[in-house]
């Protein structure tokens, strides 16, 4: 007696249900044998599967219940919102959209091969029920890429929205300081002795007369502030633009973490202590990695200057270390925390990120018995007006940038009551050094 189309998808849910962890140890190898896929190799088992477990558990019960149906549209809908998930998480890995599609492409390969195994060895399964099933494998890889590459282009315009709020900011300083500028030329000429008989007569006096030595002083500071701050903002675009058109590629050497991030740290202790904040350095006193010094440098140059600038009182903690295959850097101060505001929503993007990669990371770590590392969301909620600096999101684009060419995930908490927190993390070993010396 033939089974019906309902239960010949039932068995095959049933079937891939058993397969799950043959199907993710297939993916895994596929991906980490592409030459073009370099960020996964450097994850955990954990870090790697990420959401997709449960991505695959929502397919095998829509498989299950078929379209149409009420059980199916809610797999349909746990299945988008782990792929939303898990487009986030890949993004603050330092994933390229590029790796996550052909990710995604592996992981269907896997799942047309297991259904391909399963129809072979059941005479009872038919080519019908097979074509459906594929059908449905079609839609989940085509829904998953989508979702994905949504999450990238929604956090690009972030981004984007987010320079384009701190070039305004800078435009309108430029012409606050030309207003000043003008208010002062205006009051110097009317502190010229003797009456102004027309244009001509003023020009001839300003130029002939002397500035007050005190307005000269105010007109000179103001227009050194706003040449520096310009001209720092269209270095960091620069950079920013540089890095986003693959112009950087990172060359792969073992160099000492610690004493890298040592000197940095000793650097720029005067200028903590110039504002009265402390620098405080701690870590493994040796830490050889694979990696690139000079971009890992300026990656936690941005981080350590952004938080020093920003911080009032108390001060900014460096601190470094190693946890399986991997090394961290954290930089953590006691600013007035980075809120969602219109300067940088960037923000935004990474403590979504972040907390999604705490939600996976967690149930990796509790099948080991462990706990997570990744940095735990504040409990406090501020209803404190929204704080953001101009700039701050143009640094945080180029740290996420450098973070994608070397391979590294950005984690970022942060609550007005205890600062904010960026962990770096890096692969300790990267395992093929020619393909990391490609152009990224």
């Amino acid at each position: 007696m033939s089974l019906s189309l309902s239960e010949q998808l039932a068995g095959l849910s049933d079937y891939l249900l058993l397969r799950q962890k043959p199907i993710m140890l297939a993916w895994r190898k596929m991906s980490d044998a592409d030459p073009n896929q370099t960020t996964g190799r450097a994850l955990s088992r954990g870090q790697f599967e990420d959401h997709v477990p449960e991505v695959l558990h929502a397919f095998e019960r829509k498989i299950r219940t078929r379209a149409g149906g009420p059980d199916a549209s809610a797999a349909g809908a746990e299945q988008k919102r782990e792929e939303v998930k898990h487009g986030l998480h890949r993004w603050q890995q330092g994933y390229r959209l590029q790796e996550l599609i052909n990710e995604w492409g592996h992981l269907q390969r896997c799942l047309f091969e297991e259904l391909a195994t399963f129809a072979k060895t059941r005479p009872w399964f038919e080519q019908e029920t097979l074509a459906e099933a594929n059908r449905q494998l079609l839609s989940l890889v085509n829904e998953a890429v989508s979702e994905s590459a949504v999450q990238y282009e929604r956090l690009q315009q972030a981004e984007a929205a987010g320079h384009m709020q701190d070039l305004a900011i800078a435009l309108a300083s430029v012409t606050e300081i030309e207003g000043r500028r003008s208010a002062l030329i205006h009051e110097a000429v009317h502190d010229i002795h003797g009456n102004v008989f027309g244009v001509a007569v003023a020009a001839t006096q300003l130029g002939s007369t002397p500035i007050n030595d005190t307005k000269r002083a105010e007109l000179a500071g103001l227009l050194d502030r706003g040449v520096k701050s310009v001209t720092a903002m269209l270095g960091q675009l620069m950079e920013l633009a540089r890095l986003e058109a693959g112009k950087d590629q990172r060359e792969i050497v073992e160099f000492d973490a610690a004493a890298l991030i040592t000197e940095l740290g000793s650097v720029n202790r005067p200028l903590a202590q110039v504002r009265g904040l402390f620098l405080e350095t701690t870590g493994l006193s040796r830490l050889f990695v694979d990696g690139d010094p000079s971009k890992v440098r300026r990656l936690a140059q941005n981080l350590l200057l952004n938080a020093l600038k920003y911080t009032a009182t108390g001060g900014v903690t460096m601190s470094w270390g190693e946890e399986k295959d991997n090394w961290w850097l954290v930089v953590r101060d006691t600013g007035p925390g980075m809120l969602e505001g219109p300067g940088a929503p960037i923000v935004v993007g990474l403590k979504e990120a972040t907390a999604s990669a705490r939600e996976s990371d967690e149930k990796a770590a509790a099948i080991e018995g462990e706990s997570s590392l990744v940095l735990t969301p504040p409990s406090d909620i501020s209803t404190a007006a929204a704080h953001q600096n101009p700039g701050e999101g143009v640094g945080l684009s180029i740290v996420k940038r450098l973070c994608e060419l070397l391979d590294a995930s950005l984690e970022m908490a942060s609550s007005a009551k205890t600062g904010t927190t960026f962990r770096v993390v890096f692969p300790l070993r990267y395992r093929d050094v020619r393909a990391a010396n490609i152009l990224r």
